[in-house]
């Protein structure tokens, strides 16, 4: 294999526009960082790619209820550490052998290394928030070093 896309969304909060949909095509993996708002998008999403996702603060009810506080996995032979809010952390990520956190809540895009850890939260794809971009992320895992690719979309509603 000498691809591996993984796609990275967050913050939908009951809206995946088509564009991301779209964005998200092609990725053998996605990873949403919480928010999600709405269990059909955790369908949607599912016949793009195998989807991994956890809970998010706006994330209630019984649908809501299946979804984890935080997930470990591997991906790609990359040990990826996925939460909704990085001020929940409950862990120091690199003692713990992972290479990448991927985080939403906060609905800014940013991408930032802390010793041998890429910190990725690709934004909110959802409804827009203040002056913020609506956008997602995508990285291969197989491409060194690291590249993350942040997609904006339009901001529509």
């Amino acid at each position: 294999m000498a691809r591996f896309p993984l796609g990275l969304i967050s913050d939908t909060h009951g809206l995946l526009r088509p564009e991301a949909v779209r964005a998200l095509k092609g990725s053998l993996a996605i990873l949403h960082a919480g928010d999600v708002g709405d269990p059909a998008i955790l369908s949607e999403l599912s016949a793009v790619a195998p989807l991994f996702a956890v809970r998010g603060n706006v994330d209630t009810g019984s649908w809501a209820d299946a979804l984890p506080a935080s997930l470990s996995l591997d991906q790609a032979g990359v040990r990826i550490y996925l939460r909704h809010d990085l001020s929940h952390l409950d862990l120091e990520p690199q003692a713990a052998g992972f290479r990448m956190v991927v985080s939403g809540h906060t609905h800014k895009p940013a991408a930032r290394w802390e010793g041998e850890v890429l910190y990725v939260n690709p934004g909110s794809s959802g409804p827009r928030r203040f002056d913020l971009p609506v956008c997602l992320a995508r990285i291969d895992l197989l491409r060194a070093p690291w590249k993350v690719d942040f997609v904006e979309l339009s901001p529509g509603k």
